[in-house]
């Protein structure tokens, strides 16, 4: 599979490429360009890994997490510049639930299939699930005031503006304090030992060179991609919700998926959380709040107002996961739980 995976990365890049621009039906559109995307997002993890590997266990989960979050991210702005807020929205709570309970949740099932108990740094599972509520307390509050006290438009985007500008004052302040000021605190034992019988698959300069070239594929594939979402939608009768949370989600977080798996089954649990959790965060402490900004250059501005349902699944999954986690370790069948949690919002998703 491994000796396929380039040509196939080359093939649907290019096809999806030639049905954007020739007007091929567009459920064969979404389709190619779904499939490119998971090939595309798979190169760029790789090339994250790689990268990774010369900047050390810590940056590089952090690496894969920024890195494998850049195709919600462009898919996101696309969907931001066609003014589909309510996908948008969707697509952020699809990504912050997939990586908490679908990501996580495999991660710890496979690589507990494997190791009976896989641990991880206690303090950087407390720090996680402090952000995470932080991050359900700032989206909660707006949506309930404003809908309760019936605010102007105006005044709904200023609380937003402000919302969005406080949470990214708090992941850069968890940058510092993970990154520069406690980095020793928060570090596995194992990581701080070089890795022994890892060999890079390319040299420093090609990963950077394929990491720069797989971010751009990314941004190609995501604009096909989003023409093609609403006659999709339309087609199979889907809600923009659940085609939001969901469909997009999932196909956005492939990088993620086959980075922290292959981390678990090499016992590197540590890392895969720090992938799985720390994209979450980034999700909603970043990416969310730059979407607020970003959506002030173009016609419509998209405030930070989820629907109940969103939170609910939010506040769900954060629930979940920081139960699982607080305790530094997991095991298979507690990846099977965040699993079947992610099913049960999945049906509930679908039918609304």
């Amino acid at each position: 599979m491994k000796k396929l995976f380039f040509p196939l990365l080359i093939v649907t890049f290019v096809l999806s490429g030639i049905a954007h621009y020739a007007h091929w039906n567009a459920v064969f559109q979404f389709v190619v360009a779904a499939i490119s995307v998971i090939f595309v997002a798979g190169f760029l993890g790789r090339a994250t890994e790689a990268v990774a590997h010369y900047a050390g266990q810590r940056l590089g989960g952090f690496l894969n997490a920024t890195f494998g979050n850049a195709a919600e991210l462009i898919i996101a702005i696309f969907l931001v510049k066609e003014g589909l807020f309510d996908m948008v929205k969707a697509s952020i709570t699809g990504s912050i639930i997939g990586n908490l309970l679908l990501v996580l949740g495999a991660s710890a099932l496979t690589g507990g299939i494997k190791f009976k108990e896989q641990k991880f740094n206690i303090h950087l599972a407390g720090q996680n699930a402090s952000l995470m509520l932080l991050a359900v307390i700032a989206l909660f509050i707006p949506a309930v005031f404003v809908k309760s006290e019936h605010l102007s438009d105006h005044d709904t985007m200023s609380i937003s503006i402000t919302v969005a500008g406080v949470l990214i004052v708090a992941y850069i302040g968890w940058l510092v304090y993970s990154m520069i000021t406690h980095k020793s605190l928060l570090e596995d034992n194992e990581e701080t030992q070089p890795a022994h019988g890892e060999e890079a698959v390319w040299s420093k300069g090609k990963s950077i060179l394929y990491l720069v070239l797989a971010t751009v594929m990314v941004a190609f594939v995501s604009e096909w991609l989003v023409g093609t979402l609403e006659v999709f939608t339309e087609k199979f009768h889907l809600s923009e919700l659940f085609v939001g949370a969901f469909i997009v989600a999932i196909i956005g977080n492939a990088a993620e998926h086959s980075a922290a798996v292959m981390l678990a089954l090499k016992n590197k649990i540590g890392a895969a959380v720090e992938i799985a959790v720390g994209s979450s965060l980034q999700i909603a402490l970043f990416v969310a709040p730059v979407l607020i900004f970003i959506s002030l250059f173009f016609g419509q501005h998209m405030n930070i107002l989820f629907s109940t349902i969103e939170l609910a699944a939010i506040a769900v999954a954060v629930l979940i996961a920081t139960s699982i986690s607080r305790d530094g370790a997991t095991t298979w069948y507690e990846g099977k739980l965040l699993l079947l949690v992610y099913i049960v919002l999945g049906v509930a998703f679908y039918f609304v």
